[in-house]
């Protein structure tokens, strides 16, 4: 059995030896990284990823990378290619091939090919003298100096490294576009990410979520109007114009500090300055206000039009957090 010092330590040793790995890029990156910008961002068409092994799955990634950050982009198994899915290249694609060694048999194989199609290829390689880098029209290094796994034999910090020159690649792809986080929205309607990006307070308003009562509303439809909206909340009006708002707690506290309460109207113990959200803000923008302000509710308003509250467990629910 090994310690559990034992395994911190290698798993210490990998973190640190990949560490390197990734400081390491940054003095490599120059002219071909700058010309692979360009080239992507002049060809009009798509980029076409591809490798082997291990490289092959990292380029998957950097696919689906660039898809979300406005490059479209499709991924080429290298074997594959040569056998049929060539034919998924169009004019005007750009070909990143990603290999440690750039001297595979498939990626050998594969580049006369493309030449042949007039496919430009952008190399992520590490090594910078094999026939990859030699035949391709824009080379980024990706060296590492070795691999975590302790035989400098499995891909580890090589891969690590092809992932984050592809992620800078996206990076700057996304920057030079002006890629806005609504235009990351429009690739990611689902799941929590998407309710982020576009969920509105409008949306999230039911047809319960209006109460509203009148300055001179007693007590009993005050409360009446808080329960059966659930809001924990209720908006008072005059005349149709918000005069203020009274929540579950001022309630507590008023029945706390009077002795009788038959009397009692919605004007004697509203709040007069309400805060208020617009009903195009996002969500995820009335949460953080609503944690900011250490309040449960806000009253949503078009230009001093009323037109509900959301509470902050409507919001949750939708797994905003």
């Amino acid at each position: 059995m090994h310690s559990p010092e034992q395994i911190l330590e290698w798993a210490k040793a990998t973190v640190g030896i990949e560490q390197e790995a990734i400081v390491g890029l940054k003095q490599q990156l120059g002219t071909g990284f700058v010309q692979a910008v360009e080239y992507i961002l002049g060809s009009g068409g798509r980029v076409i990823i591809t490798g082997i092994g291990k490289s092959a799955i990292i380029g998957q990634k950097i696919t689906a990378t660039f898809n979300s950050t406005g490059t479209p982009s499709v991924f080429m198994h290298a074997a594959d290619a040569i056998h049929g899915d060539l034919g998924m290249i169009q004019p005007g694609d750009v070909v990143i091939c990603i290999s440690k060694s750039g001297n595979t048999p498939e990626i050998r194989a594969l580049l006369p090919l493309l030449r042949q199609q007039n496919h430009p290829v952008i190399a992520i390689v590490g090594t910078t003298d094999s026939y990859l880098a030699s035949h391709a029209q824009v080379v980024i290094p990706c060296s590492v100096s070795s691999e975590a796994c302790p035989h400098d034999l499995a891909p580890t910090s090589s891969t690590t490294a092809q992932l984050v020159v592809g992620d800078a690649l996206a990076v700057c792809l996304l920057n030079a576009r002006n890629f806005t986080a609504s235009d990351f929205a429009r690739y990611h309607p689902g799941g929590t990410l998407g309710k982020k990006l576009y969920l509105t307070t409008a949306e999230l308003l039911g047809p319960h979520s209006r109460p509203v009562v009148g300055l001179k509303d007693k007590l009993p439809a005050v409360i009446r109007q808080i329960s059966e909206s659930r809001t924990g909340a209720t908006a008072v009006l005059d005349n149709n114009a918000i005069a203020g708002i009274i929540t579950d707690g001022d309630i507590r506290r008023m029945l706390e500090s009077r002795d009788s309460v038959k009397e009692i109207t919605a004007g004697d113990i509203m709040h007069t300055s309400p805060r208020t959200i617009g009903s195009s803000a996002l969500a995820s923008d009335a949460l953080l206000l609503m944690k900011s302000l250490k309040i449960n509710q806000l009253m949503v308003c078009d230009d001093g039009e009323y037109k509900g509250i959301v509470h902050i467990q409507e919001i949750l629910r939708e797994g905003i957090f």
